[in-house]
């Protein structure tokens, strides 16, 4: 129905924007402009490239440590948790670094623990293949590969992230 059609006017929606705190600080006086903050941001990431790469390692560590222990039959109470974090954290870290291969793998990792948190079976064969997967996106050879550069890898994974969730809870 057109706004002209409506039989009783009071009945009209009326639609609004809501501000939210983040956009009224946003807009505060006194910021930064938008180029300077991106240069800013651009200076600190070129600031902490050097140490990504020990960083990365003691993260794929630690989440291999994790994953061990649960694969060996003695996991923390909270494996899949303090798992999901560190996958987390390379992801996110992933993203920032442009390493977009390291990140769609994480975040595929991300997946198969979200689906074992809301019930699919765990399935730790799953899990392996995507911390090998990882272990061999860190390395320099492939450090700076998009994910379509190698495509069998990513349609494996994709395929372990749909039967994973779709397995039985």
């Amino acid at each position: 129905m057109a706004d002209g059609d409506n039989p009783d006017p009071k009945t009209k929606a009326r639609v609004f924007t809501v501000e939210t705190r983040f956009q009224k600080m946003a807009r505060r006086p006194g910021g930064i402009p938008r180029e300077q903050a991106l240069e800013e941001a651009a200076a600190k990431i070129e600031e902490i490239k050097p140490g990504f790469d020990d960083w990365l390692n003691e993260e794929l560590q630690a989440l291999a440590d994790v994953i061990n222990n649960a694969k060996a039959g003695t996991p923390a109470p909270d494996w899949i948790e303090l798992a999901n974090t560190h996958c987390y954290q390379v992801r996110d870290a992933g993203t920032t670094m442009h390493s977009e291969l390291l990140t769609f793998i994480a975040g595929s990792l991300c997946e198969v623990l979200d689906a074992i948190t809301a019930g699919a079976e765990c399935n730790m064969e799953s899990i392996i293949c995507h911390l090998d997967a990882l272990f061999l996106a860190r390395q320099q050879r492939y450090r700076d590969m998009k994910p379509d550069q190698v495509p069998e890898l990513i349609s494996g994974l994709r395929r372990v992230v749909e039967v994973v969730s779709t397995l039985p809870h």
